[in-house]
């Protein structure tokens, strides 16, 4: 395969230099045919950068790479610009949103159309750059499973972005040092996997969970050239700090729920045996508290509550348990891996 890219290659820069357009597109028919490569481009009113990044995608990636840009409700012809771009770019892949449904849902939609076997993540807006998706496919082919950069370079947010990410590597106990930068992966990482909404920034930490082998590489970081950030704002601070919260519950809490409510509900019970007894001794000897008696009730209550929600806890865990066998029985039987992916969709 790598003999075969790197021909291709060749043969393209031959084909350009000669000037031959209608071979240049054959090749490009043919190097779309079978990529080992996908790189997904969530885009969300990037006209302005849509011709710049699919000349340096297509410039500067080997032969057997595809793009999906997945047009995230776009109202400004972004989704327009790249289906005609499909004429001179083959190896093209546009899918759209009806409507603005965020980056996450960007990335999935582009995984349901994805063929090759690793995955990149690319910012229509040229933050990151080609030459470093390339880098960390090579490291996928030493046999990691997901590659996530170190951005290098200045940019905002810097103190946010150290303290998160400090945070993350805290909760999740993992080293890399950028959860949110640019990454590419193997495709299984992401199959089955059932992202929410903003998620996308958690695609380490899940894939870790997981047990899939992780390191990280320096990426450069360069500035936007035109229009503003689209999947950013200070907003998205508090957003994305309770959504660590979260992640870190679903990765610990619910995988033994009856366990951290049990704790709970034990040391309710326990208190509120201590208490009553003691109220009950400081009534014999003629002192009666009458609110350490709504304390007492106030503790068992509590303990029956949190243990009946660590058994509802433990049933839908069970559930969600079950559902993703079933899933991955469907996914199986109709052979969902590497199902082909059609141009200019809705």
């Amino acid at each position: 395969m790598e003999q075969s890219s790197q021909e291709l290659q060749g043969s393209r820069h031959e084909l350009r230099s000669r000037g031959d357009a209608s071979a240049l597109s054959a090749e490009f028919h043919v190097r779309n045919a079978t990529p080992s490569v996908t790189v997904i481009v969530p885009a969300f009113n990037e006209v302005e950068n849509v011709p710049s990044l699919l000349a340096e995608l297509s410039a500067r990636l080997p032969a057997d790479y595809e793009v999906i840009i997945v047009d995230d409700g776009s109202n400004d012809g972004t989704y327009e610009t790249a289906v005609a771009a499909q004429a001179q770019y083959p190896f093209l892949t546009v899918c759209r949103h009806r409507s603005n449904q965020g980056k996450t849902a960007a990335i999935m939609t582009g995984m349901e159309k994805a063929r090759g076997e690793f995955v990149s993540i690319f910012d229509a807006d040229l933050q990151f750059r080609p030459e470093d998706v390339v880098a960390q496919v090579e490291k996928l082919r030493e046999g990691w499973d997901l590659v996530t950069g170190r951005k290098q370079g200045k940019y905002e947010k810097r103190l946010v972005s150290s303290i998160y990410n400090r945070l993350a590597r805290m909760m999740f106990g993992i080293k890399v040092h950028d959860i949110n930068a640019l990454k590419s992966f193997r495709r299984v990482v992401l199959e089955g996997e059932s992202l929410r909404k903003d998620w996308h920034r958690y695609i380490v930490p899940l894939a870790a969970a997981r047990g899939f082998r992780i390191t990280e590489i320096p990426v450069a970081l360069q500035p936007r050239r035109f229009g503003q950030a689209k999947y950013s704002g200070r907003g998205r601070i508090l957003v994305g700090f309770f959504d660590l919260i979260a992640v870190a519950f679903q990765l610990t809490f619910m995988r033994k729920p009856l366990l951290y409510f049990g704790v709970l509900a034990t040391g309710a019970l326990s208190l509120g045996f201590l208490v009553g007894l003691a109220a009950i001794i400081l009534r014999l000897a003629g002192h009666g508290f009458r609110p350490m008696l709504y304390l007492v009730m106030l503790l068992v209550i509590a303990g029956l509550v949190l243990l009946a929600a660590g058994f509802i806890g433990e049933s839908l865990a069970g559930l969600s348990d079950r559902i993703e066998r079933l899933e991955r029985i469907v996914r199986t039987q109709n052979g969902t891996e590497g199902t082909n992916g059609t141009k200019g969709s809705d």
